[in-house]
């Protein structure tokens, strides 16, 4: 068959079911473009998960298909064994390619839970519902990708008949004018994983907030390394609340993820607000916060059930922690991961935020390296820990009476030290994964991380 084509054309719409996907894996290693033009023309299924079947996307492969499609979806009277609602380009794990056709029927099947999640996002229009093409988007250069380039020429040159559906989206461009340009393609309400990368946020409130109110399904939104360079207070605040009334909007947000943080330094509380929707991941990190920023985070019910809260390198050494005690108390009951690395946390401080700690008792995952604690008050640190039976990975610092004038581990003064902290330790539970001490370690080099055993540094 695949070596005539005339033969192709006319057996393919009395192929049976259980033969197509082996032809079409054939046709697509091969790459026989007339045939993958005919067989995606009479797709008996309802989805093609073209990603999982070519991880990397090829110019030649795709224009075939989507040539194939073009002439049916211009045809008024489809044809009869053309069932495709989903093309989906992601490079997914599953086993279309390996299943029986037959347990596709089935409520719990993969194609049936896509389809449940899909179709709100993308509602009919007109007389036939408009195939849904699914792709993750990653824009890092100019010129774009080739193949990426031409699915959006082709989709913008059907707008009607097709609906690109984006669940993940990230841009790395520092010019915003690409990232407009995907944005104007990509059907809005499909977006659910949202990063951006390397821009002004000036720039970026100005010219996507437009955008991202629309975003009404959004459930992850990064903004990494986004800076600003401006003086006027008056104005910073503005563009804070313009940004932060997008929040209203998004009532589907789980996880609020900011790096570089500053541009909202004493700006915090307008947008926490406005968040609709009880946040599970929240993570400030690298960046100023003023203690009003941090007393609001314990006062608004969006961030009552935080799974995750991360603050590292927010230095907090100057202003009380009473704020962030009363927010562990509030998460307590849900918290499971608290990075506070690096913030400069000192030992005068710990007494305000050791009795919430000390309730979280779901915690899992507790980093606390590059502070500064004295012997004792690690030792009260880790008494603190004896209710956490969940604690699976902790990480503390040298204590400072160890640090030599440069500020760096005297081993030799560490290292008993260290002996004895773990004893203290053992003496109220027994830890499974913990690092002690500086991080990369200056002797192995090891860091802490999920794939951590137990480990004492060297």
């Amino acid at each position: 068959m695949l070596r005539d084509q005339a033969l192709t054309v006319s057996a393919v719409e009395e192929l049976p079911r259980v033969l197509y996907l082996p032809l079409f894996m054939e046709a697509f290693s091969r790459r026989h473009f007339e045939a993958l033009t005919v067989m995606v023309q009479a797709w008996p299924f309802t989805r093609l998960p073209l990603g999982s079947l070519m991880k990397t996307l090829h110019l030649e492969t795709l224009k075939a298909l989507l040539e194939g499609l073009h002439m049916v979806l211009t045809q008024k009277d489809r044809p009869r064994r053309w069932k495709l609602e989903v093309l989906d380009l992601r490079d997914v794990d599953e086993n279309f390619w390996a299943v029986w056709p037959g347990a596709w029927a089935l409520p719990c099947s993969p194609e049936a839970t896509s389809k449940r999640e899909t179709a709100e996002d993308c509602p009919s229009t007109g007389e036939h519902q408009p195939l849904k093409v699914f792709i993750d988007v990653c824009i890092k250069e100019v010129p774009q990708d080739e193949c990426l380039r031409y699915l959006f020429r082709w989709v913008y040159q059907r707008r009607g008949l097709v609906h690109l559906c984006c669940s993940k989206l990230v841009n790395y461009l520092t010019p915003i004018k690409y990232l407009r340009k995907s944005l104007k393609i990509i059907h809005l309400n499909s977006i659910q994983e949202l990063e951006i990368r390397n821009m002004s946020w000036p720039h970026l409130i100005r010219k996507l907030r437009c955008y991202l109110k629309e975003m009404k399904n959004l459930r992850k939104l990064i903004f990494s390394r986004c800076h600003h360079y401006m003086s006027d207070n008056d104005l910073e605040g503005r563009l804070v609340a313009k940004f932060s009334s997008v929040f209203l909007r998004l009532e589907h947000l789980q996880l609020l993820k900011i790096k570089l943080v500053t541009f909202f330094s004493g700006h915090l509380e307008q947008l926490i607000r406005c968040l609709q929707n009880p946040l599970e991941n929240l993570e400030l990190t690298c960046g100023y916060l003023l203690e009003e920023d941090v007393k609001c985070l314990s006062q608004y019910p969006s961030l009552g059930y935080l799974k995750h809260l991360n603050l590292s390198y927010v230095p907090l050494s100057r202003i009380s922690l009473e704020a962030l005690g009363a927010l562990l108390e509030k998460v307590a009951a849900t918290l499971e991961t608290l990075i506070l690395e690096g913030c400069q946390i000192h030992y005068s401080q710990l007494s305000d935020i050791l009795p919430g700690l000390s309730r979280c008792s779901q915690l899992t995952t507790f980093y606390f390296g590059r502070n500064f604690m004295s012997m004792d008050a690690l030792k009260d640190l880790l008494g603190h820990t004896s209710g956490l039976s969940k604690l699976s990975l902790e990480t503390y610092p040298a204590p400072d009476e160890s640090l030599n004038s440069l500020v760096h581990v005297d081993w030799e003064i560490f290292t008993p030290l260290r002996a004895e902290l773990m004893r203290t330790l053992r003496e109220v539970r027994q830890p499974r994964r913990i690092f002690i001490g500086p991080a990369p370690c200056p002797s192995c080099g090891s860091s802490p991380s999920e794939e951590l055993e137990f480990h004492l540094c060297c």
